[in-house]
């Protein structure tokens, strides 16, 4: 019997534009300041994430939108701070995120998606993604946000990944290459923003999805 081979993704910045979705979430509620917003709501939502693990994504990006709000002097009325949580079923998949997923599968790779992210959230995105996904483990199964571990260590337990079957795939540098290489697990990096990051802790860096498939397989066999 072929052993399965898993290739997980983290999903908002890899697969789908997060920082397309949240700039224009929040130019909705205070026009032209949408770019400058996103740098303070980037800065923000790790530490609304660390102080309550167990909190729903929803409400970390509500509370993320009134911190970044009132840093920045604005007036927020409350019920907008759901913008984010709304608006993020509709936010774009990046153009080469299909065809690299398909051609994944096509190449015989299991996918799965480790997510900071609540289960009915990652439902609405999978339809957009309009590709097969094997798995998912979000942060409201495991109570807790990456870079923790427990979305690693529970994909691993439920499917019984190891490191000769497994490569994990994604764009954050701080939630997913530097627990995934603590865990020992393969991993690529693609930095589509060339973030100036330490390239070296990841097994292979790409600037997007264009040439997965052969890194993917490349890095398995490493």
């Amino acid at each position: 019997m072929t052993e399965l081979r898993w290739a997980t993704f983290d999903c908002f910045g890899t697969l789908v534009d997060w920082r397309h979705g949240i700039t224009t979430g929040l130019e909705l509620l205070f026009p032209g300041r949408g770019a400058e917003l996103l740098e303070i709501h980037n800065r923000i939502e790790p530490q609304v994430q660390a102080e309550k693990p167990v909190r729903r994504y929803r409400e970390v990006l509500a509370e993320s939108v009134r911190r970044t709000a009132a840093e920045a002097g604005l007036e927020l009325a409350p019920d907008d701070a759901s913008v984010l949580g709304t608006g993020l079923p509709y936010w774009p998949v990046f153009p080469d995120t299909r065809p690299a997923l398909t051609a994944l599968r096509e190449a015989g790779w299991r996918i799965a998606l480790l997510t900071n992210c609540d289960r009915d959230l990652i439902g609405e995105t999978q339809r957009r993604l309009a590709v097969p996904i094997d798995a998912v483990v979000t942060s409201e199964d495991v109570g807790s946000y990456k870079p923790g571990h427990a979305h690693f260590e529970r994909f691993a337990a439920s499917f019984g990944a190891t490191r000769d079957t497994w490569v994990h795939v994604a764009q954050s540098h701080f939630h997913d290459m530097v627990p995934a290489q603590a865990l020992g697990i393969p991993r690529v990096w693609i930095n589509r923003h060339g973030d100036p990051h330490d390239p070296s802790i990841a097994d292979a860096v790409l600037p997007g999805l264009g040439d997965l498939v052969a890194t993917v397989e490349r890095v398995h066999g490493s």
